[in-house]
């Protein structure tokens, strides 16, 4: 059995989850999240806790029973407080607004970058350089980062560009004569 699957998932008293074959739906305060979830792998309600188990012997069946576990916790957790990402721009002249659900970005480019937010992800920019993803949905708001992110990704001469907020960038020597 997998060893993530053998912790199971609290429930906290504000989040609903309904279970069916094949499906769970989970509700909350920040949104509702929904995952489908294969025939060899069970998921069992028990009071606020729930438990997700292998239906089967076979070693996908194990390695599924985690990976379930692990998406239901980032489900409830999301539907509950919701995740984020922070983003900074290193460089001068780069900078971020938000306006409404559109991110505009100036880059360096000879034009400027207008990035549309999928549904369930916010952004905010309090300053010009910082940039703060939210959504209930952790594989979501994970995605928009990357995408912004590789737009101009850090250099590694100078470091400029835009970084997670936690990054840290080796900067490599300059050529010496």
């Amino acid at each position: 059995m997998s060893r993530v699957a053998k912790n199971p998932v609290v429930v906290p008293k504000n989040v609903e989850v309904s279970l069916s074959i094949g499906k769970i739906a989970v509700k909350g305060p920040l949104g509702s999240l929904s995952q489908d979830y294969p025939d060899y792998v069970s998921v069992e309600s028990e009071g606020e806790l729930l438990h997700c188990k292998a239906a089967n012997d076979s070693a996908q069946s194990h390695a599924m029973s985690g990976t379930l576990r692990a998406l239901v916790a980032n489900m409830v957790k999301g539907v509950s407080s919701g995740f984020e990402k922070k983003l900074t721009l290193v460089g001068v002249g780069y900078r971020a607004q938000a306006a409404g659900d559109i991110l505009n970005l100036t880059l360096g480019f000879s034009h400027p970058v207008a990035y549309k937010m999928p549904a369930g992800v916010k952004v905010e920019t309090p300053t010009q350089t910082e940039i703060l993803i939210k959504g209930a949905d952790k594989q979501k708001v994970g995605q928009v980062a990357a995408e912004i992110r590789a737009y101009r990704s850090p250099e590694p001469y100078k470091g400029k560009g835009v970084r997670y907020a936690d990054e840290v960038v080796i900067l490599k020597e300059t050529k010496k004569k």
